[in-house]
């Protein structure tokens, strides 16, 4: 019986030979797939540092803050020219002009005056009975609810603290009706700072 045969076991479940058995410990393997995908991670992260570095050098970063900066000023440039296409030139603009107040002649001497300035004058005389000596301010400017930001807006240009009002015509011509107040029409170095750009600049968004 071999030394090996624990007492007992004789037989065919007997031992034999002179080795003992060779024990190795279970290998690891799921310890070294993360080991391997943790090194593959850490190496993408370095090539992507050294990526930026490289663009960082080479002018990448100047390219993108030039391309910012013209669009930004594309949009800058863009806002004023909207904002001049939606208001009507003075020659589209028909303005009857009536005088409210008791002095003699102030509709046809404003109206010639308005003419100067380019725009086309319809009727010119006293005022209707329901505004006739009652508009205390330099004037009233009526026109229909589409004309407030358009026609009226323009006509407002051409005289300091008018009043200005919708009224129920569908028309697209305005009145002006002189009122106590009135002095004249605004100085003409006024009138030529506008009425295309009333509004101030637009403000440039963050990042511009």
């Amino acid at each position: 019986m071999s030394m090996l045969t624990p007492p007992g076991m004789g037989g065919q479940y007997r031992i034999t030979g002179g080795k003992y058995p060779r024990m190795r410990p279970p290998r690891r393997r799921g310890r070294l797939v993360a080991v391997a995908v943790a090194s593959v991670a850490v190496l993408g992260l370095l090539g992507w540092g050294v990526l930026q570095l490289v663009d960082v050098f080479t002018g990448g970063t100047k390219a993108t803050a030039a391309g910012r900066t013209a669009d930004c000023r594309t949009k800058a440039a863009a806002a004023p020219a909207a904002r001049t296409e939606s208001l009507p030139a003075p020659g589209r603009i028909t303005v009857n002009v009536y005088n409210a107040t008791p002095r003699a002649g102030l509709a046809k001497k404003t109206a010639d005056e308005l003419k100067k300035r380019g725009f086309r004058i319809g009727t010119v005389g006293n005022a209707p009975k329901q505004y006739d000596k009652k508009v205390k301010a330099p004037g009233l400017l009526l026109g229909s609810p589409a004309a407030q930001d358009t026609s009226l807006r323009v006509l407002g240009t051409q005289l300091t603290g008018a009043l200005t009002r919708a009224d129920a015509r569908s028309r697209a011509d305005v009145d002006l009706i002189i009122g106590d107040a009135f002095t004249g029409l605004a100085a003409r170095p006024a009138v030529t700072r506008t009425p295309a750009s009333p509004e101030p600049a637009p403000s440039v968004r963050k990042g511009c």
